[in-house]
């Protein structure tokens, strides 16, 4: 994504700061000696947020031994178990499974069984992995029994695919030179084969076999949807379209008075389909389902009121990235997310340890929260805020921090400012609170609707006040490099101490925050109806 002005000093002026600073400190002076002595234990709590400690963190979490904390992964749930280790040693109450710190929620994976899926005629075959692979059609069990043809040539398609020419046969594409990749032009004509009725089209490619073998690893791996919903019926008629190696096609059809290499000569000629082999073949695909399961991690520290105790605000990071791909050319193959998002799932970390450690809590409880699955479409949030650990009305707000130690040294961005009164109080702390050098400020990209692509959009949809801190993105964005090396993380610890502090003042407020009724109506009513 383009992002722009990460120059821009958006910090108020020296003046100004000290102006806010002795105004902060008279006002302390102030005070009763009872909430002066609450002020000095929460000025002393936030000094547990250190530099020194952020980096630590995520270090661990950004390591290659979690390989990318891919959803669902091993390296996922080591991660999570890390992370529960510490909100118990915090002394924080579990808001799990059975008031474990674990919240486990299911996930259903489909994978072609590659041993029962074949194009199979006579005693010749040609099998997944090896010879065809998916390019195209849903993952779902299908037959379809038919003759061979083949389709050459690339002029005037819909005249040479009338009058039912390929309809219910496998279509074997022949192109001409395609050096291993296929443009728009040959996936086009594949769209046209099928709509005009084929059972099958196969799309003859010479790719060599390193970058098959990768591409046949990431079709037939397992893919993973949510487990807790119905899943919408695909619908349709199995017509799959294929990728079919050359090599294969040359081997399948050897010894029976076919001319591939005059057929592959004709690309840009007209249109024709030529009858194959006479053969009927079976296409079969069998795919196989099961069930696992993902992480989420939730820790709860009880308020002090007895009533506002059970008032909770949500702190919220995904702990998950994009797991591991194919090696660059230094090796590397793992994509830490040392800022996407173990940045942001340090800080709830830092700011449970900084209000674990208050002589008092806030009144308001809080629920500290590290989420799977939002780099798959938000799904550890999703199914979280259909499950949550306490009533959903009993939720007040969610802060929620993703990636928050690149880019500006003095600014980071509060997207959602404008949809509650939770704006307004963080410009009050934000302004009672120079000494930290960090100014929040509205969202930089509203074109990139980053307010419905992270986690706090499904506490939001629930009625749920929110802020989403976040500094942009950069050219380590889902790259490699994305490393614990480049992560400032003295920005972080001070981004992680305002979110503290609006948390303090929001869980200690008399009321609740509220929402603008407009954006209430936007964002919340319109999902209920």
């Amino acid at each position: 994504m383009a992002i722009a002005n990460f120059g821009a000093d958006h910090r108020p002026g020296r003046l100004m700061r000290i102006k806010v600073f002795w105004i902060a400190t008279l006002v302390v002076m102030m005070m009763p000696a009872s909430l002066a002595a609450q002020q000095a234990g929460i000025e002393q709590a936030v000094r547990t947020i250190t530099e020194a400690d952020y980096i630590e963190r995520v270090g661990i979490i950004a390591h290659d031994s979690m390989q990318g904390r891919d959803t669902p992964s091993e390296g996922l749930n080591k991660t999570a178990r890390w992370i529960a280790s510490e909100f118990q040693r915090l002394g924080l109450r579990g808001g799990g499974d059975d008031g474990e710190y674990i919240q486990s929620y299911p996930l259903r994976t489909l994978i072609v069984d590659r041993n029962r899926s074949t194009l199979r005629g006579s005693s010749a075959g040609l099998a997944y992995g090896r010879d065809i692979i998916p390019l195209m059609g849903p993952p779902i069990d299908g037959e379809a029994t038919g003759e061979l043809v083949l389709v050459s040539g690339s002029a005037n398609v819909s005249q040479g695919l009338a009058n039912g020419v390929v309809r219910d046969k496998h279509a074997v594409v022949v192109f001409g030179e395609d050096e291993g990749t296929l443009n728009q032009s040959m996936f086009q004509r594949g769209i046209a084969v099928r709509n005009a009725g084929a059972a099958s089209v196969l799309l003859t490619t010479s790719m060599d076999q390193a970058i098959w073998d990768g591409n046949a690893a990431q079709v037939l791996a397992p893919q993973v949807t949510r487990g807790w919903v119905e899943q919408v019926p695909t619908g349709g008629t199995f017509r799959p379209i294929m990728l079919l190696r050359n090599a294969s096609l040359d081997a399948l059809l050897r010894g029976r008075d076919i001319d591939l290499d005059a057929l592959r000569a004709r690309e840009s000629d007209e249109l024709r389909v030529d009858p194959g082999p006479e053969i009927t073949f079976t296409l079969t695909q069998v795919m196989d389902e099961a069930e696992i399961r993902a992480p989420n991690v939730v820790g709860i520290l009880e308020g002090s009121d007895p009533v506002l105790k059970d008032e909770y605000i949500v702190f919220s990071a995904h702990m998950d990235h994009v797991g591991i791909g194919s090696p660059d050319q230094n090796g590397d193959s793992i994509f830490n997310g040392a800022d996407d998002d173990a940045s942001g799932t340090v800080a709830v970390v830092e700011i449970a340890e900084a209000m674990a450690v208050l002589p008092e809590s806030p009144r308001r409880s809080m629920i500290f929260l590290l989420v799977s699955g939002e780099e798959k479409g938000l799904w550890g949030s999703e199914y979280y805020a259909d499950h949550p650990s306490v009533p959903t009305e009993g939720i007040v707000a969610n802060l929620n921090i993703d990636m928050v130690a690149r880019n500006w040294t003095d600014t980071i961005v509060a997207i959602g400012k404008e949809h509650s009164d939770l704006g307004v109080t963080l410009e009050r702390v934000n302004s009672q609170h120079p000494e930290l050098g960090m100014t929040a400020i509205d969202d930089l990209w509203p074109e990139e609707n980053f307010y419905r692509r992270s986690d706090h959009y499904n506490f939001a949809r629930k009625g749920v006040p929110v802020l989403f801190f976040f500094n942009g993105t950069h050219d380590d964005y889902h790259g490699r490099d994305d490393e614990v090396d480049r992560i400032d993380a003295e920005k972080a610890a001070r981004v992680a101490k305002l979110i503290y502090y609006l948390g303090i003042e929001v869980g200690n407020a008399e009321e609740r925050p509220t929402w603008n009724p407009e954006s209430y109506a936007r964002i919340v009513s319109d999902r209920s109806q």
